[in-house]
Parts: C-alpha cells; structure tokens; sequence
C-alpha cells in the first residue's frame, strides 16, 4: 500500500455528517480499475496490473472524504468478488456504501487503459450486457439523502440507458434544482447510441441543476460550443448558476452571472490523466462547501486534479487538502 493508501485507511468510519445529511452525494459508475504497470506499451504486452476502485462518481465522492467532507456513493455492483472489493475500498477510503445495490445476475465493471504519457490514456469499458450500475431505478433511491445532501453530483453516464435515466430525473425533482446541484459533463461516447442522443439527454438534465463541469468537447456535446467562453455563456443560459469548463494545458475557466475566473494549468510531470477530473471534482466540493471566493476554489480543484495526473492510479491518487495546500503555498512562492 502506497502512504496515500495507508493515510486513508485510518480515517473514521464513514457517516453523515452533521445534521443527519451528507456533504456529497454522488450517483453513477463503479467498478474496478486495472492499470497497466507498465508504460507505453499496448495491453497485448503488458505483463502486470494494478487493481484499484474506480467510476467516475465514486472517484469524486473518494476526492471528497479526502479533503474531510461526508460523502455517500449511490450506485450498484455484482455479486462477485469485485463487488466485494469495490465495497470494501468504499469504506476503506471514507466513503459510505449504504447506498450501494447488488444486482442479481450481473458481473462488476472491469475498466482497463494503456498508459501513453503525457496525453493518451486509451480506456476500454467492460460493462455489457449492462452495468449494474445503470440498473438503478427511482423507487430504490433515498430521495430524503439527495436532497439533504449539501451537493448531489451526477454524471451525463447515468442518462445513457433505462432505467438509470429516469432515476436521476427522479433524484434531481427531489432537489427541486437546489444550490449545488451539479452535472459532470462526463460524455463517454461508446455509452450512447449518437452525439445527438446524448445532447438531448443533457439538455434535459440542464434544466434540473445548478452547476456544470465539463471540458470542451463536453460542452460541445452539451450545448454545442467548445469555444471556453461560449461554452459558458450558453451554460448558464440554460439556467445554471456555475459553469466549469476545462481546458487541460490551457487551465480551467468559471462564469457566474456575476463573475469570470480563469486559472493557468499547474505543471506536474503526467503519468495518467484519466482520474485529474474527479480529483478536481472532489476539490471543487470542497471549496463551494467552505465558501472560498470562485478563484480560490478554482486553483485548488485544479491543482488538486494535477496532482492526481501525476499518480499512475485514480482513486487512491485523491491528494489530500494538506497536499494541495502545500502546492499552493509553494505556487504562491514561486510566483512572488
């Protein structure tokens, strides 16, 4: 177990936090990880693997427990030995797994990647017939949760298939488009059928939540732009409050109705981007929660997701708050 391994094994037992609701809520996929240890070589020649939890929502609500915030995870697993592990590792890292389903019949997700730093991270989802995950339903949600939780954040995956796509309709009308209602732009093309099924899901979902986080090519899905600023702009003229759009080497930008804040990239030496979004995700709660001004929260969730971009695994590559902290006092030192 690597020190961020072991850091996280000693964190309280996973709960609500105070007033009976949790910081975070998040909905959509889990499954395990396995990652090549090896670099620049196809999967046909790697010769060993890294097994790590994984799913984009259950990465952000990990980023979340790291930076001391209670978070939940509602999503699904098989009855097999990943779903075991996965539900371990969930409470392992400080996340609750009460809202976590077996699905009778189905197998776990298995996701694997080749690693090609410093830009290709090629991603191969084993997820048919279909992810339990996106079995859940609305009657099976605890509607009272969603809406207690400080922020509910879900992803455009969860909108892919029947009857996950009804369910996070059901979860957002319990929130009844409350502050920090949040939509991960997360666009995973080989989990819909066209690029225009999956913009006329998200245009729904727009109508329903208050903030957006998405890069380029997932906004030009969402709202068709992939122009930052345009992008924005049209991001809140569908009705929400914060829109995020990243723009990898060329840093992070957010617009308020009020406001513009864009943060240059941080440079770290990457190993794997895929989980630098989900590490910004989680950071980027922690921020809202703590009510730091929109350019503050802005450089901690991107250097937090730089951070993660330079660990070979996801989950637990989550920094902490005192390792982002650190890099950016040492930014702010630099700078001077």
């Amino acid at each position: 177990m690597n020190m961020a391994g072991q850091e996280m094994a000693e964190r309280e037992t996973p709960g609500e936090g105070p007033g009976g609701r949790f910081d975070v809520v998040t909905i959509g996929r889990i499954g395990v990880d396995l990652y090549p240890l090896q670099d620049g070589v196809g999967l046909e020649d790697v010769e060993a693997f890294g097994k790590y939890l994984g799913g984009s929502a259950t990465n952000v609500a990990v980023a979340a427990a790291r930076h001391g915030l209670s978070s939940a995870v509602i999503t699904a697993v098989g009855e097999d030995p990943f779903g075991r592990f996965a539900r371990r590792e969930l409470r392992r890292l400080g996340v609750d797994d009460r809202f976590v389903a077996v699905a009778d019949g189905l197998r776990t997700p298995v996701t694997f990647c080749e690693i090609f730093p410093p830009d290709h991270f090629p991603l191969y989802f084993y997820r048919d017939p279909i992810a339990p995950d996106l079995t859940l339903d609305g009657d099976s949600l605890d509607t009272g949760a969603i809406g207690r939780a400080r922020i509910y954040w879900a992803t455009v995956t969860g909108l892919s298939r029947q009857p996950s796509r009804d369910a996070h309709h059901v979860a957002w009308d319990a929130r009844g488009r409350a502050p920090l209602t949040v939509l991960d732009l997360d666009y995973r093309p080989m989990f819909w059928p066209s690029p225009a099924e999956a913009s006329a899901e998200v245009g729904r979902a727009l109508e329903k939540v208050t903030v957006a986080v998405g890069n380029r090519e997932e906004c030009q899905v969402a709202v068709g732009e992939a122009d930052p600023w345009r992008a924005a702009d049209a991001l809140l003229e569908r009705g929400v409050e914060l829109a995020v759009v990243k723009q990898g080497p060329r840093g992070v930008l957010a617009r308020t109705r009020a406001e513009s804040v864009e943060v240059p990239p941080y440079p770290v030496t990457v190993v794997n981007g895929l989980g630098a979004g989900d590490g910004f995700g989680g950071a980027l709660c922690y921020g809202l929660l703590r009510g730091w001004p929109l350019a503050r929260t802005l450089q901690f969730a991107n250097i937090a997701g730089a951070i993660v971009s330079s660990r070979r695994e996801c989950s637990t590559a989550m920094p902490t708050t005192a390792e982002v902290t650190s890099a950016v006092k040492d930014l702010s030192r630099a700078s001077a």
